[in-house]
Order: C-alpha cells, then structure tokens, then sequence
C-alpha cells in the first residue's frame, strides 16, 4: 500500500491542477504523486459537486 496523503495535501494537488495552468501530469510529478492518483483526486470533487446542488427533478417526483 502506498503513502497515506492528508486531506490538505489532496486539496493543494488538486487546486494547483485546476488553476496553476500546468497539466496534471506535470502537477503529478511535482509533487512526487502517479498521475492515476492526481486524476482521481481531480474527478471525487467534481462528482460532489454535482450531486450537491439542487435536484429539482427529485423533489418533483417525491411531492407527487
């Protein structure tokens, strides 16, 4: 099993590989990580978010 990374080191990697301009494999080698961890890292934030927000289709269906 690999190294444990704390949750602020993800958020950092995961935010310079959003902004910095860089791409993720560049982020990745920076900072010591494999690019398949960056990129799953990048995706569990975005899945989140989607399911975070309002689902007005959901609640339509459940007032019926």
């Amino acid at each position: 099993m690999g190294i444990r990374r704390i949750p602020e080191f993800r958020a950092v990697a995961v935010r310079l590989a959003l902004t910095s301009g860089l791409t993720q494999q560049q982020v990745a080698d920076d900072l010591g990580i494999g690019l398949s961890t960056l990129g799953k890292w990048v995706t569990v934030p975005k899945q989140v978010e989607l399911m975070a927000g309002p689902h007005d289709d959901k609640d339509r269906k459940l007032a019926l």
